[in-house]
């Protein structure tokens, strides 16, 4: 008997060049190195932190070039870029004039899985893909099997392709970035949880970003997952090209139709893999069990349900998963009951549609929003959230856009422009906020925008937001 061969070796003298350096870059790097690849990495920056990682590989015996990312290597064979590098990018027209493919990390460890590799249940949307990602290596964890949340969180996708611990399966998360970089992955079954405008600046239109989300579906084997609410998931599974077999399931918060999965009666129910879907469904979960209840969580919850089924997992795992599960910080967390009014850190809603989901989860809401809104447009959330605005507080460097659309959209909803981006602004936007709120009212952060115009990132927006809540009152603070 002939035995498998081994995917590393194809890697054995060929010449790689391996484009940034970082969380990807450099794991790829070592891995290519180690199989034998001919590796030169190149990066465009020349700080200490690329310094110090340079060394580290030349260390090794692999080349790098810093400050310098925009000059295709002599002889190069293949290019494995970091995701974040835009298309557009002058290596990348090299290669292609070169006739050099070019691939992401998440590809190379997609041709680098060995037999038997643990098949991959994958997630993707605009909004939601860490929690939907994290639920469901919960709900498989619940059911005894050997996996891990990874990709563009938690565990390299290198690392679990690689390393010593064998899987059962991979929950795995992917972007549009990592996935416009992975032609030829083929999950056991995918998820797309919704899709909205977003990162329009690197795949240059909607229609582009929206093909890169659809790449997730190509060579399904058993279920393409699409939000019923959302046509354009469903649009993305109608034009996949999948295995013989492989089904369309839908997840929706209505009660579901055949092949879906959906609530009835505060219950979470599956109606695509039951023996009988034409006319029973099965009880996987109470929406309790779902922490926090918020809509679009619950949402979240029946993808990654979906995906459990599809690979086999029993009703029973689905549920004791689910309340299991703890959702990552800044992200609809409730930080504290004050004078009863509830506040709460959703700083991971950077976009707008990841903020109108996070509105409509509560009735009477004074909002504090603002940041970089990234060339979005905000009329639509103020329209749809004009009914339960209370109060709006807005911060950032493009606040203006969300205040011109308040004033076409919601004129009777009164609203603080904060001038001020120093230390003390998030404690001023707290104060504001509650001045404004009445017992009953949520204060919500869901600003809509990206934060790093005045902080480092979404962490630390929330964070400086949780601090000034506690401090308003840190006798009442509930969390």
């Amino acid at each position: 008997m002939t035995a498998a061969p081994d995917p590393a070796a194809a890697f054995a003298g060929v010449r790689v060049t391996v484009a940034g350096l970082g969380v990807s870059g450099v794991p790829a790097a070592r891995a290519l190195h180690s199989f034998g690849a001919r590796v030169t990495v190149v990066n465009g920056t020349a700080g200490e932190r690329q310094q110090a990682e340079a060394a580290e590989l030349e260390a090794l015996g692999i080349a790098v070039r810093l400050g310098d990312g925009d000059t295709l290597p002599d002889g190069t064979e293949l290019v494995v870029t970091a995701p974040g590098w835009k298309p557009s990018s002058p290596l990348f027209a090299a290669a292609a004039a070169a006739g050099v493919e070019v691939i992401g990390d998440v590809e190379l460890a997609w041709r680098l899985r060995g037999e038997g590799a643990a098949p991959w249940l994958a997630v993707t949307g605009t909004n939601g893909k860490t929690t939907t990602t994290r639920m469901l290596a919960a709900i498989l964890t619940a059911a005894g099997l050997r996996t891990a949340a990874v990709g563009n969180i938690g565990v390299s996708l290198l690392d679990a392709v690689l390393g010593d611990e064998p899987y059962d399966v991979l929950a795995v998360e992917l972007s549009s970035y990592q996935l416009h970089w992975a032609p030829g992955i083929r999950p056991h079954s995918a998820a797309v949880l919704n899709l909205a405008p977003d990162h329009l600046d690197w795949h240059g239109s909607m229609e582009a970003y929206a093909a890169d989300k659809g790449r997730i579906f190509q060579g399904n084997q058993v279920a393409c997952v699409y939000n019923a609410a959302d046509p354009a998931t469903e649009k993305l599974v109608e034009e996949a090209d999948v295995e013989e077999g492989c089904r369309a399931i839908g997840f929706t918060l209505d009660a579901p139709r055949m092949s879906e999965l959906g609530v009835v009666d505060g219950l979470l129910v599956d109606r695509a893999f039951v023996p009988d879907r034409r006319d029973k469904a099965q009880e996987i979960a109470e929406v309790g069990d779902v922490q926090p209840s918020a809509p679009h969580n619950v949402a979240n919850a029946l993808a990654a349900a979906a995906l459990a089924r599809a690979y086999g997992v029993p009703p029973g795992a689905v549920r004791d998963g689910l309340r299991a599960f703890r959702p990552d910080a800044h992200r609809i967390a409730e930080v504290a009951v004050l004078d009863g009014v509830t506040y709460v850190d959703d700083s991971k809603a950077t976009n707008t549609h990841a903020a109108q989901a996070s509105l409509t989860a509560y009735d009477h809401v004074v909002w504090i929003a603002g940041g970089l809104a990234k060339g979005a447009e905000f009329d639509e959330l103020v329209r749809a959230a004009a009914p339960r605005l209370r109060g709006a507080v807005l911060m950032g460097a493009d606040r203006a856009l969300i205040r011109e659309a308040l004033a076409r959209h919601a004129p009777q909803v009164p609203v603080v422009d904060l001038e001020r981006a120093d230390t003390g602004a998030m404690s001023a936007a707290v104060a504001e906020a509650r001045r404004l709120a009445a017992p009953g009212d949520t204060v919500l952060l869901a600003p809509a925008c990206a934060s790093m115009d005045m902080f480092s990132n979404y962490n630390q927006r929330g964070d400086m937001f949780a601090d000034a809540v506690r401090a308003a009152s840190p006798d009442t603070a509930a969390h």
